[in-house]
């Protein structure tokens, strides 16, 4: 089955959805989401007081063309991935049908 849109989901230490939302657009993608989040089961935790401190992270969320997927992707790894101060992980999954993005009518896939 072939899909119009995915939704690419990155993850990165916060302070670089900006980053992300600056690789996007680069390949066409025209705006994001940031939610903030935190990291579990992290090795980087710090124990202070006896609390586990886990790092802060944004997660942004992004709906594109498929065409515009890989291409996405692809920057997102070089300029926010795991090697990088951003130390993002990145993903996609297909969406079914779209409200709101180009017009009022959902795209069918």
């Amino acid at each position: 089955m072939k899909f119009q849109h995915e939704v690419i989901f990155c993850i990165v230490n916060t302070g670089f959805s900006d980053a992300v939302m600056d690789s996007a657009k680069k390949f066409g993608a025209r705006g994001g989401t940031v939610i903030r989040a935190r990291g579990t089961a992290n090795p980087e935790a710090e124990k202070l007081f006896g609390i586990t401190i886990q790092p802060e992270k944004e997660m942004v969320m992004i709906l594109v063309p498929s065409e515009l997927k890989d291409n996405i992707l692809h920057a997102l790894y070089n300029d926010v991935g795991l090697n990088t101060a951003g130390a993002g992980i990145a993903f996609s999954l297909p969406v079914d049908n779209v409200l709101g993005v180009g017009g009022n009518e959902p795209a069918k896939s």
